[in-house]
């Protein structure tokens, strides 16, 4: 039985500028094929059992011939699986999208064709470029900036593009960069026109560098300009000085150590990213299992006894519900139970969930949860505390001298992980690092045992530390360091924004 084959766009790099078809696309696929320009945080929407293949092409290294490429997709297909193929920007403007679809039609494979944002404009538009402007042109022409060698002679028309009083974009030329500003010149288009060259368009890493068609090869190889870039000419490429805003966030070009677990990782990446940050993971916690999961069960068989039930994270709260329903059991079972949250983000757990909490005190601190529950449990009342196998104890504890039966019941366990992960190690070892973020306790330790005393401090000295609260502050204090950011609010969004004004108020002071 055959499968079908999905010819991708995933567009020019910034993965935020995906499609929702092809990230549904990508959560179900069988099988992913992916090239170079297809950014890596995508992969990261597969399926954990999925096989990824990797068939990148760049000038002079082709993993994978096209003709090698359009077969592996035949043979996947016809394994009956389904395959992804996912193509940098579009499929069908400069990928060979189409002759893969040739392909697939010639051996009567099904397949559909998700378009991409093209970085034909997504790229000038990341750099403050637009391609049309009524004031400028309204007419652009897409040209490949490296024919295909084994052509006998180009079939680029360049007197028509000598003539062209539009805007030109050459996608993937830097390698014939002078060759094609010279045969345009020739053809007739002033050398003193705007131009740009765009290297890693929509990226952290982007670089613009804007001069005129006569002198852009030569201020594009000053400037170390490589692959892949794209070269914009007319008078829309002047236009950047004042239309530039990619490279203007608050967080632009700084390199930030995401320490939190995998899981937990991505808001806080995406809301430091969105400010311009280049965010590495270094996960210093991965939540597993309990030990024993004894003591939970025994509570989930009689969760009907407890007049309140306590959540100190939001990874306990989803923790227990997956127990719950692995059991066979569902909300219904919490019966008349009252439910109180450490915190916002342990609240908003249970939102997802149905369920809104009784009680969320004003700090989150155990402490202060303890208080707010004093005077609404009576002595001798019963209540579930779900937590973390490894914690303070000072909730139970304050509950039982004031009469109440607590039963602690660890629905989870955090583990260190034993390595740092391969794409943050440069960074490291080399100090390149601009923000540290600790969102516990637990995650200073563990990176300070994942990186050594000496290196930490070593890293602190140049970077700026940020912690989400005072008891993730005091931590740090013990390796001598004093956090530079500690917002108000003990939350993720919080100490996000903290960062971001922080650095807002360093350039306003420059």
């Amino acid at each position: 039985m055959s499968g079908k084959v999905y010819l991708v766009g995933a567009g020019p790099g910034d993965p935020g500028l995906v499609t929702v078809k092809a990230m549904n696309l990508l959560a179900g696929a069988d099988v992913i094929i992916y090239d170079q320009l297809a950014s890596p945080e995508l992969l990261k929407k597969a399926r954990p059992d999925a096989e990824i293949l990797y068939v990148g092409k760049k000038a002079g290294d082709h993993t994978l011939p096209q003709g090698g490429i359009n077969q592996l997709l035949v043979d996947k297909a016809k394994a009956g699986r389904s395959v992804v193929r996912l193509k940098g920007g579009d499929p069908f403007v400069f990928g060979r999208g189409g002759e893969e679809a040739e392909a697939l039609a010639a051996a009567g494979i099904p397949f559909e064709v998700v378009p991409g944002v093209t970085s034909a404009v997504a790229v000038p538009a990341y750099a403050g470029i637009p391609v049309t402007h009524r004031d400028y042109t309204t007419l652009v022409t897409f040209i490949t900036g490296h024919e295909d060698p084994t052509k006998a002679e180009s079939t680029i028309p360049w007197d028509n593009l000598g003539q062209n009083p539009g805007t030109l974009v050459f996608l993937m030329g830097v390698k014939n960069l002078a060759e094609n500003c010279r045969r345009l010149m020739e053809a007739g288009r002033n050398p003193a026109t705007p131009a740009a060259v765009i290297q890693s368009g929509t990226l952290p890493g982007q670089r613009t560098v804007v001069s005129t068609l006569a002198e852009i090869a030569k201020d594009a190889k000053a400037a170390g300009i490589q692959p892949p870039a794209i070269l914009v000419v007319g008078g829309v490429a002047a236009l950047r000085q004042r239309l530039a805003w990619w490279e203007k966030r608050p967080l632009w070009g700084k390199i930030a150590v995401i320490t939190r677990t995998r899981e937990q990782a991505s808001i806080l990446m995406e809301l430091l990213a969105a400010a311009g940050a280049t965010c590495l993971e270094v996960p210093t916690l991965e939540i597993v299992p309990p030990s024993d999961f004894g003591p939970l069960d025994a509570a989930l068989h009689h969760l009907a006894d407890y007049a309140w039930i306590i959540f100190t994270s939001a990874n306990g709260v989803a923790a227990f519900f997956r127990r719950l329903f692995e059991k066979g059991s569902d909300v219904r079972a919490l019966g008349g139970a009252k439910l109180a949250a450490i915190g916002p983000a342990t609240a908003q757990a249970l939102k997802e969930r149905g369920l809104v909490a009784d009680v969320v005190p004003a700090r989150f601190y155990a402490e202060d949860l303890a208080q707010t529950l004093l005077p609404r449990i009576p002595p001798g009342s019963r209540v579930l505390l779900a937590r973390a196998e490894q914690a303070r104890e000072v909730l139970p504890e304050t509950l039982a001298q004031a009469g109440v039966q607590v039963d602690v019941a660890p629905v989870y366990q955090v583990r260190k992980p034993q390595a740092i992960p391969e794409e943050a190690r440069p960074f490291i070892e080399d100090g390149r690092i601009d923000i540290l973020t600790f969102a516990s306790s637990a995650t200073v330790h563990n990176f300070v045992s994942l990186v050594g005393k000496e290196k930490f401090q070593e890293l602190a000295q140049k970077a700026v530390v940020a912690a989400i609260g005072p008891i993730t502050g005091e931590t740090l204090k013990e390796y001598g360091i004093t956090p530079h950011i500690q917002p108000k609010d003990y939350t993720i969004p919080a100490l996000a924004a903290a960062i971001v004004d922080f650095f807002g108020q360093a350039k306003e002071e420059l």
